[in-house]
């Protein structure tokens, strides 16, 4: 009875990534080649899905091994997902109450024309400009584009973020 014990003890981990896997891979919340961000920051394209794990490959090429009974118990934002290979980005600009909006907007389309990981030569995918909120002390407007490999979404931030401020 204690041997039982122990080895039931012992395989809960295992047993609990099993049937995650089985819920996952019947489930399919992702798929092959699919681009992931998860609750802890970690992103990556899928791998492989297995029983036991889920694999990431991270755009520094850093293979990244999950239990699957974390992938089912965290969030999981699949920015790839919804049958396309595509990913959007949405880049957040601020500026001073009483400045152009039209200006603002044609500077945004400026620095959309500059990038260089969007799409811009499909209809329904090329860049948005809109005009969000009034802030408390700004006047938020967001830039919207898509990008052909959702796994350069973190230079296209950064780059989005550096061409906004030099422009403006």
């Amino acid at each position: 009875g204690i041997i039982g014990v122990a080895v039931a003890y012992a395989s809960q981990d295992t047993l609990a990534s099993l049937l995650a896997g089985v819920a996952i891979l019947t489930d399919s919340p992702y798929k092959m080649n699919d681009f992931l961000i998860l609750d802890d920051g970690q992103r990556g394209r899928v791998d492989s899905i297995g029983f036991r794990s889920t694999r990431l490959m991270t755009p520094d090429d850093v293979q990244v091994i999950i239990p699957n009974a974390i992938m089912a118990n965290t969030k999981i934002i699949n920015i790839s997902g919804g049958g396309s290979d595509y990913a959007r980005i949405d880049c957040m600009a601020g500026v001073a109450y009483g400045s152009d909006i039209e200006l603002v907007r044609q500077l945004l389309f400026k620095v959309s024309k500059q990038m260089t990981y969007i799409i811009s030569d499909t209809p329904e995918k090329t860049p948005q400009v809109h005009f969000v909120s009034m802030g408390a002390s700004s006047l938020d407007f967001m830039l919207r584009v898509w990008l052909r490999d959702p796994a350069m979404y973190a230079q296209a931030q950064d780059e989005a973020n550096t061409l906004i401020y030099t422009v403006f």
